[in-house]
């Protein structure tokens, strides 16, 4: 047995090298990192296929099970949880519903969110001051060969990505999301993945029922009508941000103390976000400040006057404080 150890660490090597001299060979026929991420987007939107991935934060691993579909109908979503509580996203153009059973709740939203590994803008040119992107390797990801897309970025404020695509589909097979050392933060890997014609439309609604659950269901009309061409909105004002973070959303909800509303900024450079609370403190209560973490995900939260400010972004500490050290009021 120790004799064959020699041999295992001498043949290891050698398939290294090899491994290692075939992704340069195959880099040569590659498509430019630009067209292989445009070619992802417009991937991840119109194919129809179902599969299973992985989904590791810090500690958490939790399976998924995932069904898409587009059509002439646009396009359908549904994802499971296999491991842990159990749980279902379903989103059917811009309408996202989350069910969890354990609360006994149901949430509804309109929103633009994209399918669950679509994080980069679909032209990646309108990004290109703020990240630098390039095909590093090819590898394999669930039995399916994949190019490699190293997405950096240009300065410390912002995390970088690490693609995995599909060279036969373009559908994103892997992504992680690193820190400033290139460490994985998240990683979302498909494990089984199959290509289909069609699907039928009952898979898509919900497998969990329950006339009991508490339902919350957000609109458009429940928003405050607010210009969100500049950065800043009424009382508030966000004095720093990263460049190339623009505020892309604005909602102001009524909360339990008597007259007044959370305000809720979303800012965003086109791949990384940002959200930013502003809630008035009831009488008595205590501001939860202080930074936390979970995964890729840093908040941060002050107090000021009798409002607590929180920042929570997919952005490294530094940042999220730097931007709720900054917000000011105006009255």
């Amino acid at each position: 047995m120790i004799r064959l150890v020699p041999i295992v660490l001498f043949c290891g090597s050698l398939l290294q090298a090899q491994a290692q001299t075939q992704s340069a060979d195959q880099l040569v026929d590659a498509p430019s990192s630009q067209e292989l991420i445009d070619l992802m987007a417009d991937a991840t939107k119109k194919l129809t296929y179902e599969g299973e991935f992985v989904y590791t934060r810090g500690n958490n691993i939790d399976v998924m099970r995932i069904l898409h579909k587009s059509d002439s109908n646009g396009e359908r979503e549904k994802i499971i949880s296999l491991t842990g509580p159990a749980r279902e996203i379903i989103r059917n153009n811009q309408t996202v519903t989350c069910i969890f059973p354990d609360t006994q709740e149901v949430m509804i939203e309109q929103s633009r969110a994209q399918s669950f590994a679509a994080n980069l803008p679909e032209q990646i040119e309108t990004i290109a001051d703020f990240y630098q992107y390039s095909t590093t390797g090819s590898e394999r990801i669930a039995g399916r060969d994949t190019w490699v897309v190293s997405v950096a970025p240009r300065d410390d404020f912002r995390y970088g990505y690490q693609l995995w695509i599909d060279k036969d589909t373009y559908l994103l097979l892997k992504s992680e999301l690193r820190d400033e050392s290139g460490t994985p933060l998240e990683v979302i890997m498909f494990t089984q993945l199959q290509m289909r014609e069609s699907l039928a439309d009952e898979l898509f609604a919900p497998s969990i029922t329950g006339e009991e659950y508490t339902r919350y269901e957000y609109t458009e009309q429940d928003e405050d009508q607010v210009d969100i061409s500049g950065n800043n909105t009424g009382q508030w004002q966000v004095t720093w941000l990263p460049a190339g973070f623009r505020l892309s959303n604005y909602h102001k909800k009524s909360t339990s103390v008597a007259g007044d509303f959370l305000e809720h900024m979303i800012y965003s450079d086109g791949v990384s976000m940002v959200s930013i609370f502003i809630e008035k403190l009831a009488a008595g209560a205590t501001a939860n400040i202080g930074p936390h973490k979970l995964g890729g995900v840093n908040v941060y939260a002050r107090s000021s006057g009798n409002y607590q400010i929180t920042a929570v972004g997919e952005v490294p500490q530094t940042t999220v404080m730097r931007i709720v050290d900054s917000v000011v009021t105006s009255q």
